[in-house]
């Protein structure tokens, strides 16, 4: 399977919503059928604990999500990493609780499409310094947050970012654009 981080991003490149920039009912239809296109390929759902319970409080309770996202995230395959819960309360979902790396490297190696990595930016880190990223899609919102984690570490002792190379990208009516890049050599 191939590991791919989709984010949701600032034009200041922050991926840490701390303010209201983003919400994920209010999307114009290109953009729900890009997203919806993209999670036609989605096997996995991997998520770290947080997001998954961000996740966990909102989109089972959805019932007028015109979108399919909710349904979508219902019935996909979920992984949550978490050292500290033990019961999910979410159907189809896993908790990897040891070796994150490893478990991820190992999904890697198994036969299918598409893992998806979202929010999750201390996971999303994690997986760019051990370079088990194939793809990354970004999401960029035409706001400017001047705060808040990047999509890349900014930490002194953070690995460098992979070199990479434009696969797609596609405006939205919205203001939105949507670029996709693979590491290059």
């Amino acid at each position: 399977m191939r590991i791919i981080i989709t984010q949701n991003i600032t034009l200041d490149g922050r991926v840490e919503m701390l303010d209201e920039w983003f919400d994920p009912q209010a999307q114009d239809e290109e953009l729900s059928a890009e997203l919806m296109r993209q999670s036609a390929n989605e096997d996995v759902l991997l998520l770290g604990r947080q997001t998954f319970e961000d996740f966990r409080g909102y989109w089972p309770l959805v019932t007028d999500d015109t979108t399919g996202v909710a349904d979508h995230l219902n019935q996909v395959d979920k992984r949550v990493v978490s050292s500290t819960l033990t019961e999910p309360g979410w159907q189809n979902t896993q908790i990897i609780s040891e070796n994150p790396i490893g478990a991820v490297a190992a999904m890697r190696e198994e036969p299918g499409r598409d893992v998806i990595v979202t929010g999750s930016i201390t996971l999303a880190h994690e997986l760019i310094a051990e370079g088990l990223v194939d793809e990354y899609r970004m999401f960029t919102y035409p706001v400017w947050q001047g705060r808040g984690r990047g999509f890349f570490h900014d930490g002194a002792h953070s690995a460098r970012p992979p070199r990479l190379k434009l696969i797609d990208s596609k405006a939205f009516p919205s203001g939105i654009t949507y670029s996709a890049y693979e590491p290059s050599a």
